[in-house]
């Protein structure tokens, strides 16, 4: 409900901020009109702009978090925005434009976000209707005092279930209400059972990959996730992201995007890949004329791909081998650079495979092989940027919590392309889609995107 009030407070202060600006600057009745049909009809850039930094998730992301911390990030999507007004307006009138108002307009429109958020806040937090349901993995020192301290700040709108923890030690008094619900692997059913919205690991002793799995047993679920860090005592908690009374949290994001987050995702792609198949429509046919005279075969390739939430499908690509190449495939095993000592057998690369046609190897080098997959973009089964679309052998090989970059539907480019593409490691490779898939956001694309080109032109990795 949190988001929804700070996008109703947010449209309200952007209109004051507005009606301030009018007020204050008085530009020519004549031009008033214009200005107000481009600024209301410009609210929704605004509230997408807020929500694409993840402004509307945090209240509910973190624990402890104030309007002061969003500050200078009002400031910089009020000064973005600001600058496309400013632009929408002299494309529709040019002599509407009033340097003067903007400036009045940005910085009110930062002040009114700021204040209003505030407000808004205030209120939430003195009504007494959905705290998120939380448990603390871990009866032992440190989990029992965050349970004791979250007892004592119903601020933090939390309502603790109790613990987790296959051996708890002895309750402290204050915490003699909260009972131990099950043992870490549990917490599936559990999540289900009590509708668990908020997980706190707080496990003093335990080793990462004991974290590490207990995060991965949630990966199905809508659940955040805080992780109290080891030292925890020595580290300030400015150096995390969140913190109750003193004790620094690792809060994490939900492992599955919220439906706002992939809606965006998907509509930018759509709109993207379809103007980039108009404007490449003519390298398109050169391309296909050439490989058409180049050798025998068809113009494009398609192979099965392993594609978000475990469906197949097939991708396309520019043919730059010969017809028989898949059936040649197994003559070439010894050549393959992976399945030397210290390679990684997992992979498949030939250096100056013998099945490449010459104009295949200009395709790779540039990865012009790869403009079809915009196809694939448009109908649903790729994204712009996402993870490595692995072969289903390779996919084979994927361990169960690596299978979270299924989560998101896998991308012409990502991390592994502008990390080095086929020169990382298997295991790494499945790394960065984790992390990618797990902490996604439009800018994070948006970066790669533009990161995308250089690594293409220094031909780094290409077949």
């Amino acid at each position: 409900m949190i988001p929804a009030i700070l996008a109703v407070s947010d449209t309200i202060a952007i209109a004051v901020a507005f009606g301030l600006a009018i007020a204050i600057t008085a530009p020519p009745s004549g031009d008033r009109a214009t200005l107000a049909v481009v600024f209301l009809c410009l609210i929704p850039v605004w509230l997408i702009a807020i929500n694409s930094a993840g402004l509307y998730e945090r209240d509910r992301r973190l624990i402890n978090h104030t309007t002061a911390d969003e500050v200078v990030d009002l400031a910089r999507i009020a000064a973005l925005c600001t600058s496309f007004v400013l632009v929408a307006i002299w494309a529709i009138d040019a002599d509407a434009v009033d340097v003067g108002l903007m400036l009045v307009f940005w910085v009110a429109a930062t002040a009114a976000l700021v204040i209003f958020r505030a407000i808004a806040r205030l209120g939430w937090r003195h009504l007494d209707i959905h705290l998120q349901r939380t448990v603390i993995v871990g009866a032992g020192t440190v989990g029992q005092l965050l349970g004791a301290k979250l007892l004592y700040h119903p601020e933090y709108r939390l309502r603790l279930l109790g613990f987790i923890d296959a051996a708890p030690k002895v309750k402290r008094d204050e915490l003699e209400q909260l009972t131990v619900l099950g043992s870490p692997g549990d917490l599936p059913r559990l999540i289900q059972e009590l509708g668990i919205e908020r997980v706190i690991v707080a496990f003093s002793n335990d080793s990462s990959e004991q974290t590490g799995e207990i995060i991965r047993l949630l990966k199905d679920f809508p659940t955040y996730v805080d992780i109290v860090p080891r030292l925890f005592d020595v580290i300030p908690p400015g150096l995390t992201n969140d913190a109750i009374e003193g004790v620094p949290l690792i809060s994490l994001p939900p492992l599955r995007l919220s439906r706002s987050s992939r809606l965006l995702k998907r509509s930018l792609d759509l709109v993207v890949a379809s103007l980039l198949l108009v404007f490449l429509a003519p390298v398109f046919l050169m391309v296909a004329l050439i490989i058409k005279v180049d050798s025998r075969g068809p113009i494009f390739f398609r192979q099965p791909r392993m594609g978000s939430d475990e469906k197949v499908f097939g991708i396309y690509k520019f043919r730059t081998m010969l017809l028989d190449a898949e059936e040649r495939k197994p003559e070439l095993t010894t050549l393959n650079i992976h399945a030397r000592p210290g390679g990684d057998a997992r992979m498949f690369k030939v250096v100056d495979d013998p099945r490449i046609t010459p104009v295949g190897r200009i395709l790779r080098r540039y990865s012009i092989d790869e403009l079809p997959q915009l196809v694939n973009v448009v109908f649903g089964q790729m994204s712009l940027v996402g993870p490595r679309p692995l072969i289903l052998e390779e996919d084979a090989h994927v361990e169960a919590w690596g299978r979270m970059r299924l989560a998101l539907r896998p991308g012409i480019t990502g991390l592994w392309q502008v990390s080095g593409r086929h020169d990382i490691p298997f295991e790494e490779m499945v790394k960065l889609d984790y992390l990618y898939v797990t902490n996604w956001s439009l800018w994070q694309d948006t970066r790669l995107l533009i990161r995308t080109l250089p690594a293409v032109l220094r031909r780094r990795g290409a077949n």
